[in-house]
């Protein structure tokens, strides 16, 4: 029985795997009485049925390359695959420059591999050009946490925090389908005489937990925010001490915020005065008020806004850095945080340090044993990049480690026709995703049980997935991938033990933001994870901002913002607005968990109001189609009452939904805007 870490989401559960013959199974870690914090033994139904795609037909097991002239794939030697791929990036390299490779990571890749995959792109191919599909899960919450705390993590203070405060508010968060064990925590804390406030566009199973509940038009988070402040500071709620002794820059914020009275509010978010008022007067009344914001709130070309107008209500109230208060995210993707906090980030060293920074460049190129100079610049953000795939003046290949770009990015359709301009694409995976399906080169990689590799929860907690089977003959990890790649591009040897490269990890991070220099493997199966930053000789810090922020001065920021409006509004041939998301039984693309038979698979749909269906003459399950200015969708409908009249929902774990999203960026994150846009629907 082997102690490890589910593969899906960022809580990142506790979770045991045993062989029974050839099958694996998946127990809860309170069976053995061992503690895992994130979960404490439970685990969702993508959790119990995560060793489903083990022995699955359809796990790739040799290498593959696709003629380009007739389609057809064929299996070939690993060597012979990576003397292939190797041989056409220096080839590509020396015609056309360092920067016609490009590398795209994922947000689900271990610490180590991150790592790995930033030097592969920086020293062995010497390309600015890397980045990952994080960007579009925490990329917005990111940028506005450092520019509010000079620091991003997730959650400044552990999940159970939830459990003792006394007004919990999520925007744009569905946590009871998207990580149900965490949800125990908004149950306890209404236990415990808490409140909970939902702010989604949809009531959802999240919702239906909460004691006030707030239907915003998509996208109109921002001015809810204003608004709340607004009625904060009107009511002599802004704990001024705080203000003046931890924070800067809230007179600016004070007089913006003085324009959005409840009333013009509503005029734009579509709730009601007395709703707005109403949580005002929670908030103005709590000790203790945790805000925790979501995709749903993110995912917007004005989402970095959006985090700062929320953190603006928090510092206003005195919250962060007091016992069970304050401001936080919840990450999406299992390693969101650690992904983009060691190198695939393309503006990102290891530490989450600038790439711009003399002295950071100066720390990690000593690290490498390189010139500081050798190591490039800044490479396009992951939109920016993948649009740029094929043109004249961007990438002619492109390394894919751990994404389904086809499904996942903002107007798929484009991003496939890019994909399609490219000279080489090499796509790392453990089936053949509809992005694998269009490279020119597969290469078949481990899935989660069968290696080893830390991961960076949503809390900021470094835990270790442990291996507890063999991967099958003819697979190799992403690690040894990377190796073999790098020693062909003429690099000496690289490292393919996960422990000895988290061990170089270490001495990177060193003095960074993200300092995981005091953690070691060891230190994290006896303390069951440890946080960061954790220099050499700490404990790691569980909660942040106690004393001060990260901030040279100690203080926080507030920043002042105002709200633009969505990129794409509704008109006369797009009336609607179509949000998207997740859905309790898939996770992300869906490369693996619509593989696996136990977890249900109904497709994707159309979920809409009866007064919307009736307009347009839809019925329960009868398929409708769904145009906006990118592309369109069939899909049957899903009539509920949850759902705003003017909104419809689409989930994005197949293909389709994303072809329909907008691909406006936000200028500060570099978010897509999949959160909103302009839709038709018809029967």
């Amino acid at each position: 029985m082997t102690d490890t870490h589910c593969p899906y989401c960022s809580l990142q559960c506790g979770m045991t795997l045993s062989r029974r013959g050839t099958r694996l199974e998946v127990g809860a870690r309170s069976q053995r009485n061992k503690h895992s914090p994130a979960n404490e033994g439970a685990l969702c139904r993508k959790g119990w049925a995560a060793a489903g795609l083990r022995g699955s037909r359809e796990r790739l097991t040799s290498p593959m390359v696709r003629d380009r002239a007739t389609g057809e794939w064929s299996a070939v030697e690993w060597d012979q695959a990576l003397d292939m791929v190797a041989a056409r990036l220096a080839e590509l390299r020396a015609t056309h420059g360092a920067d016609a490779n490009a590398v795209f990571g994922g947000g689900g890749l271990t610490n180590e591999k991150a790592y790995q995959l930033g030097k592969l792109a920086r020293v062995a191919l010497g390309t600015s050009q890397i980045d990952y599909n994080g960007r579009w899960c925490m990329s917005s919450a990111a940028s506005a946490g450092n520019q509010a705390f000079g620091v991003d993590r997730g959650l400044p203070f552990p999940l159970a925090d939830i459990e003792q405060t006394d007004v919990c508010v999520l925007v744009g968060s569905n946590l009871a389908e998207t990580m149900p064990p965490a949800a125990r925590h908004l149950d306890r804390l209404r236990e415990n005489g808490g409140k909970v406030v939902v702010i989604d566009p949809r009531l959802t199973p999240t919702g239906e937990r909460a004691d006030l509940f707030l239907q915003p038009v998509p996208g109109t988070d921002l001015p809810l925010a204003l608004g709340i402040l607004h009625l904060l500071d009107a009511a002599g709620a802004v704990d001024e001490h705080y203000v003046a002794e931890r924070t800067t820059g809230f007179d600016d914020v004070r007089r913006s915020v003085a324009a959005w009275w409840p009333e013009m509010v509503e005029r734009v978010s579509g709730v009601e005065a007395g709703r707005l008022r109403e949580l005002a007067g929670l908030l103005a009344s709590a000790e203790k008020v945790m805000i925790l914001t979501a995709r749903g709130a993110e995912q917007h070309a004005q989402g970095t806004a959006t985090v700062l107008a929320w953190i603006n209500v928090a510092l206003a109230l005195g919250m962060p850095g007091r016992p069970y208060a304050g401001y936080g995210c919840l990450t999406g993707q299992g390693n969101g945080q650690g992904g983009r906090e060691h190198g695939q980030k393309a503006d990102q060293l290891p530490g989450y340090r600038s790439i711009d920074d003399p002295e950071a460049r100066a720390h990690v190129a000593a690290v490498w044993g390189i010139d500081p100079d050798a190591i490039p610049g800044k490479g396009r953000s992951a939109s920016e990049l993948l649009d740029a795939l094929g043109t004249p003046e961007g990438p002619k290949s492109l390394l894919v480690f751990g994404s389904n770009v086809v499904v996942s990015a903002p107007n798929a359709g484009h991003v496939a026709s890019r994909l399609a301009g490219l000279d080489l694409l090499v796509v790392a995976d453990m089936v053949m995703s509809e992005t694998a399906a269009l490279a020119d080169v597969v290469l078949p990689v481990t899935q989660w049980a069968e290696e080893t590799g830390t991961m960076t929860n949503l809390e900021g907690r470094v835990i270790l997935r442990t291996q507890a089977v063999d991967p099958p003959a003819g697979v190799r990890s992403d690690l040894e991938v990377i190796a073999g790649l790098a020693a062909r591009l003429g690099g000496p040897r690289w490292p393919t033990d996960p422990e000895e490269i988290f061990e170089e990890l270490r001495a990177a991070s060193r003095g960074g933001r993200a300092d995981y220099s005091g953690i070691s493997y060891d230190r994290i199966r006896a303390e069951d994870g440890v946080f960061w930053p954790c220099p050499d000789g700490s404990g790691g810090a569980p909660r942040l901002f106690a004393d001060s922020f990260f901030h040279p001065d100690g203080l926080a920021r507030f920043i002042d913002v105002d709200h633009r409006g969505a990129a794409e509004e509704p008109n006369d041939d797009y009336p609607l607005h179509l949000t998207t998301g997740r859905i309790l039984a898939q996770y992300q693309s869906g490369a693996q968990t619509r593989r696996i038979k136990d977890l249900p698979d109904d497709g994707a749909f159309v979920e809409m109001h009866p007064l919307l269906a009736d307009r347009v003459g839809a019925h329960d399950g009868d398929p409708v189609v769904v145009r906006t200015p990118r592309g369109e969708m069939k899909a049957p409908a899903r009539v509920v009452t949850t759902i705003r009249p003017d909104t419809i929902f689409v989930p994005f774990h197949w293909v389709g939904a994303n072809k329909l999203t907008n691909d406006a960026l936000d200028p500060s994150s570099r978010m897509p805007e999949f959160k909103v846009c302009a839709a038709a629907v018809s029967a």
